[in-house]
């Protein structure tokens, strides 16, 4: 029986990929001003918004009737996984297993629905997702695969660096004038997702170049588990700066699997343009 696999808009999965593994995704809302977007909209546009808007666009968590929507086009019976952005960061999770609930009330013959927080996001998020349909591909049952995500979940490691602080000060999470400080000292975050899914920050760095080195060694801690596995990467709108970091991780460590895909707007919004993230 065909397992069907759902995610959010924050996942950041190349479209590609999502078409080919047979992925749905769920959008977040994104707003500027009045005018009121998705989280499907271009990256590119999304930047050039942003870099023009004086205050931070707005994102919104999938509405349950988003997800109920998405549950109808399954036939009867067949069962369902939804891999949710961190419920630590947003209300999409939460949305999602309300969605759950209504559904099976609406629709009795429904097959199982499992509804599982990620602890993480953006290319994290998406490595789950992905490696779910690769097992779903391969004919592994479906409470097996909720199982194997739901390890993934508490196992996955994901860490960014951001090259610009505006975007926390214009978000609040970094006062002005603490951040005009850092900024003037060229001072960059490296952060993380916690095992609670939180995003908190790691250590600070001055410099790029030493920044991306700094997020490189933390693949170190776990050098002896990496080996044949996925690397998931994601940028703000700099590829190149990403191509690089990729170049620089192979170098050192032996992934067996790469992907590189754009930040999309949820996650872009709070990182800024320059960010890089990696999940493994």
């Amino acid at each position: 029986m065909t397992l069907h696999i759902i995610t959010d808009g924050s996942s950041d999965l190349p479209e590609s990929i999502r078409d080919a593994w047979g992925i749905r995704v769920v959008p977040l809302g994104v707003r500027f001003g009045e005018a009121e977007f998705d989280s499907t909209m271009a990256s590119s546009e999304f930047y050039a918004r942003m870099r023009e808007s004086e205050s931070l666009p707005q994102t919104s968590s999938p509405a349950p009737h988003a997800f109920m929507d998405a549950f109808r086009d399954v036939p009867a019976g067949e069962p369902i996984l939804v891999v949710a952005l961190s419920s630590q960061v947003s209300s999409t999770y939460r949305h999602a297993v309300l969605a759950k609930e209504m559904f099976e009330e609406e629709r009795p013959d429904a097959g199982r629905i499992e509804v599982i927080d990620s602890k993480t996001a953006s290319a994290g998020l998406g490595g789950i997702v992905y490696k779910a349909a690769k097992m779903a591909k391969d004919g592994v049952g479906a409470r097996d695969i909720a199982s194997a995500v739901k390890r993934l979940a508490a196992e996955t490691r994901t860490h960014f660096v951001l090259d610009t602080l505006e975007n926390v000060i214009k978000g609040g999470r970094l006062d002005r004038v603490r951040g005009a400080v850092a900024s003037m000292l060229n001072i960059k975050l490296l952060m993380h997702a916690s095992e609670q899914g939180a995003i908190e920050v790691l250590e600070k760095a001055r410099g790029t170049s030493n920044a991306v080195k700094k997020l490189i060694d933390r693949i170190e801690d776990a050098k002896h588990e990496v080996s044949g596995k996925l690397l998931a990467v994601a940028h703000s709108n700099c590829e190149e700066r990403a191509k690089a970091l990729v170049r620089d991780i192979l170098a050192r460590y032996d992934f067996g699997e790469v992907i590189v895909s754009d930040m999309g707007p949820v996650i872009g919004t709070y990182a800024g343009e320059g960010g890089l993230l990696i999940s493994y």
